[in-house]
């Protein structure tokens, strides 16, 4: 009980930025740069990085939320990653890549290693 660990849920005040905000009205989504600035912390998850961005731009639905491509500052204390923000689900379907698509859980991911899938294929080119 005397040497407390720090854990995630010590929760300790974390700073999020972004910068080169754009308003994509092709692809029907907001896109930027996204700096979180968590000194003593090892890094945020995505979905509690979703929870916060979307309270920051009054999003009703966080599964419209796509972040990726975090990198850590050496020495830590700094990330920085990029996130979308689609208007609708519908666009986030239409134009996003389906591996990330699976990621967040919004379409049925691949089934099987590469390997598997490659030697299914090859099986069914054979003609018995």
């Amino acid at each position: 009980e005397k040497y407390k660990s720090k854990t995630m849920a010590d929760k300790q005040p974390v700073q999020i930025r972004t910068r080169k905000f754009i308003r994509n009205a092709l692809l029907g989504r907001r896109q930027f740069i996204i700096d979180v600035i968590h000194p003593g912390r090892a890094n945020l998850s995505k979905a509690e990085l979703q929870e916060k961005v979307a309270e920051m731009y009054k999003v009703k639905d966080a599964t419209t939320i796509t972040m990726f491509g975090f990198r850590s500052a050496y020495g830590g204390g700094k990330s920085t990653g990029f996130a979308l923000i689609y208007d609708t689900i519908e666009d986030a379907k239409k134009f996003e890549p389906k591996y990330r698509l699976a990621r967040a859980g919004l379409v049925k991911g691949r089934e099987g290693s590469r390997k598997q899938i490659k030697e299914k294929k090859n099986r069914m080119k054979k003609v018995w």
